[in-house]
């Protein structure tokens, strides 16, 4: 495995361990962490406008090096043009939701201090988001990375796949 990887972008559904990895591969790298939940979300779970969202991903890309986690359809493409690596966890829809509904129920990480989880309409929003993301989000996925065919790419399908991964990088850091 290459190891001048200073860019990486990970994406994958709600629920596919994102951020798990992320935080994994920064310890293993040393590269900076950035989680896109903790920039996009305001209190209350209102969203950042779209314009300013865009504007802020350029920011975040133009730093030298990176670990940026997080699926964001609409921004996707900014990411995957200046990425060195770009790893997408297509793990299954089940799994995803029974992470999400499991984490629903302890504070994360990747999230502001000012938000909270909770089963509410917004959470089964996100559960029908999961459920169709194969089919909704994924295809969006491989589009970008067909149109940037120079940017290495990973999927990675399930647990095993995972480890592999993360030994690769820690024998090559």
């Amino acid at each position: 495995m290459n190891h001048n990887y200073k860019r990486i972008a990970i994406l994958g559904c709600s629920g596919s361990g994102k951020s798990t990895l992320s935080r994994e591969l920064a310890t293993i790298t040393g590269l900076p962490l950035v989680h896109l939940d903790m920039e996009f979300w305001r209190p209350n779970w209102k969203q950042t406008p779209k314009d300013e969202w865009r504007d802020k991903q350029y920011e975040l890309v133009a730093q030298e090096q990176w670990i940026i986690d997080g699926h964001y359809n609409g921004t996707m493409d900014i990411r995957f043009a200046e990425a060195d690596l770009v790893i997408y966890l297509d793990i299954p829809r089940i799994t995803c939701l029974t992470r999400a509904i499991r984490r629903n129920t302890k504070e994360r990480p990747d999230l502001p201090d000012f938000l909270e989880e909770k089963f509410d309409k917004e959470f089964f929003v996100l559960c029908k988001y999961i459920w169709n993301h194969r089919k909704t989000s994924r295809p969006r996925v491989f589009e970008l990375h067909k149109s940037h065919p120079n940017v290495k790419f990973f999927v990675i399908n399930n647990k095993k796949e995972l480890h592999k991964l993360l030994e690769e990088f820690s024998d090559t850091y």
